[in-house]
């Protein structure tokens, strides 16, 4: 299970990053090698859109299961009060990394938060970023939470995850507008379906239209011409 990996990677003091990638990343990372290998080397990337669940049973993997990431953090929160796990909120709008809190421990009371950050919309300067990094290890978070677009938030993990202080940093883009109630998530039944997508559409058509119109044809034509197949991992785990 993902969240019986990051208990180790804890225990036994590792540091990685988590990819939570559906169709987009899987389209951008096939026209930037460097996206792609930044999934490749993630400790663990997982498939987060029905799609990707699909596009895994055609390849004869059958037990693998949708794993989106306002319910991974759920999960992982919810491990992480128990075992005592602390956590570091990582982008959104001003303000939003402090009403997510407030609004996770709701749920989870004993939940331990070391520090939040909302960056700027633009990139940092490189002194920005090393009082980041420096504001993060001070902290010392077992959990960093990003909440960026994609692939925003994967080159920031991979370019990150040795220079700040956590053992676990898991890219959960939308969950922290989720989680906060600024933005609703699609009806059960839609989620389940396949459907997220078009609900996502309909709700943030000017964001959101030229992804989908670009990449879920393309990604549903790869899959019918050429097979997808399961391939090993290389290297150690």
């Amino acid at each position: 299970m993902v969240i019986d990996e990051i208990a180790r990677w804890i225990a036994e003091g590792e540091q990685h990053y988590v990819c939570v990638t559906g169709v987009h990343g899987v389209m951008e990372s096939q026209r930037d090698p460097d996206l792609l290998r930044i999934h490749n080397e993630a400790g663990l990337t997982v498939p987060d859109g029905m799609p990707m669940v699909w596009a895994s049973h055609y390849a004869g993997a059958p037990h693998v299961k949708r794993v989106c990431g306002p319910d991974l953090m759920l999960e992982v929160l919810r491990r992480a009060e128990v075992e005592g796990w602390s956590s570091f909120f990582y982008g959104g709008k001003e303000g939003v990394p402090k009403l997510l809190c407030d609004r996770l421990r709701e749920r989870f009371p004993a939940l331990r938060v070391v520090g939040t950050y909302s960056p700027p919309f633009r990139a940092l300067t490189s002194e920005e970023d090393e009082v980041v990094c420096r504001m993060i290890s001070d902290a010392r978070p077992d959990l960093v939470w990003v909440g960026l677009s994609t692939p925003k938030q994967e080159v920031w993990m991979a370019a990150h995850q040795h220079r700040i202080s956590a053992h676990a940093v898991l890219g959960v883009g939308a969950a922290f507008d989720f989680h906060t109630g600024l933005t609703k998530r699609a009806p059960l039944w839609m989620q389940r379906s396949g459907l997220e997508w078009f609900y996502r559409l309909v709700t943030e058509p000017r964001r959101l239209w030229r992804r989908y119109l670009r990449n879920n044809p393309e990604f549903m034509a790869r899959i019918v011409m050429n097979r997808p197949r399961l391939q090993a991992r290389e290297g150690p785990r």
